[in-house]
């Protein structure tokens, strides 16, 4: 799958996409050996269509019934038996919850993409009415599936896009407009719903994209999402090379989130790390938890409900952090068949941010 850019600028009238990102790819493996990325296709990026953005109201695919049981495989097994041996790094030590805490106590169903794009996720897809109603629909079905654990509804804007194209600055990335950060902060409000902003670099830096959304960050249904897919670090553009980041990033990130916590008295605050490949954080040991800041290590990927499980086995469950999440796609193409609320459930550690796009 590849997904749009936004253009290199902004009108107020916005006509058209630049060049597309690249795929964000479950690896497409069995459970006995690790999960490598693959690209899918090169779809070139759609216009943007006000009247067929208006068109329809979004069909919530239906969840397949469960299968009858059948007995295990040997691969089934084996990889049974190397679960049970990473469940003993699970829960991870870390600090108390501070007041004010969304997690463990709350699940996370986040709506991901940008109003400007029907194809970086459902955030942009549908008509707002439509997209929150869906979002609702989520919502309910993860209450009465987990009554134990409320629900926090957020939407997660990628609010700074990696580019195809260097731009005037030659940085690979498009910094949103203050007014759409505001126009998905007033979608938020009306579903009592928090806000993530996402940020995907390019060739710049999280130093120097972070303290520009500081204004929004110090509010506090605000949190923090950071991509190392289109961290290009090490050379080479955003979508044709899977980027990183590494521990000292995310304390970078962690420690910029803390202050702000404690420089204006707010509650912790939550910091998505996107993750599907072995490299895309590198040193996790030495990630600094901190009791302002609860971080996410979100699996990010897609296909079948077998390959994402080894990506979360690998990635996620086997270099504990804090949190874990789970990325869901709503095309058939990208989740074949898309994972069940049920399997997800069943996994360990607990999911406790789950994203759509």
């Amino acid at each position: 799958m590849r997904i749009p850019f936004l253009p290199t600028f902004l009108t107020v009238i916005v006509t058209t996409l630049a060049a597309p990102l690249g795929a964000r790819v479950a690896a497409q493996t069995p459970d006995s050996t690790p999960p490598l990325p693959v690209r899918v296709d090169s779809t070139p990026a759609l216009e943007l269509d006000s009247a067929s953005t208006e068109s329809k109201a979004p069909v919530k695919p239906a969840e397949k019934p469960a299968e009858p049981k059948r007995p295990l495989t040997a691969e089934q097994r084996a990889a049974a038996r190397r679960d049970s041996i990473l469940d003993l790094r699970w829960p991870v030590k870390g600090p108390d919850p501070l007041p004010g805490a969304i997690l463990p106590a709350k699940r996370i169903i986040a709506f991901y993409g940008n109003p400007l794009s029907k194809r970086m996720g459902v955030l942009g897809e549908y008509p707002s009415d439509s997209m929150l109603k869906l979002l609702d629909s989520e919502v309910k079905a993860w209450e009465e599936a987990d009554p134990e654990t409320p629900v926090q509804p957020a939407l997660h804007l990628i609010a700074v896009v990696a580019q195809g194209a260097p731009g005037r600055d030659g940085k690979y990335r498009l910094r949103m407009a203050d007014t759409l950060i505001e126009r998905v902060a007033a979608w938020a409000a009306t579903r009592g719903a928090i806000v993530f902003l996402d940020v995907q670099v390019g060739h710049s830096t999280l130093q120097a994209e972070l303290p520009r959304l500081a204004s929004f960050l110090v509010r506090p249904n605000f949190h923090l999402g950071i991509d190392p897919e289109f961290s290009m670090k090490n050379g080479g553009l955003p979508g044709e090379r899977i980027g990183t980041y590494d521990a000292t990033d995310v304390n970078f990130a962690s420690k910029f989130l803390a202050e702000l916590v404690e420089n204006h008295k707010l509650p912790p605050k939550v910091l998505v790390v996107h993750r599907f490949t072995q490299r895309g954080v590198t040193n996790y040991e030495r990630i600094v938890l901190r009791p302002e800041v609860q971080i996410v290590m979100h699996m990010d990927g897609f296909g079948s409900p077998v390959l994402k499980r080894n990506t979360f086995r690998q990635y996620i469950k086997a270099e504990p952090v804090q949190f874990v999440g789970w990325k869901q796609f709503y095309k058939a193409k990208n989740d074949h068949p898309r994972t069940t609320i049920a399997e997800i459930l069943r996994l360990h550690p607990k999911v406790l941010y789950i994203q759509y796009q």
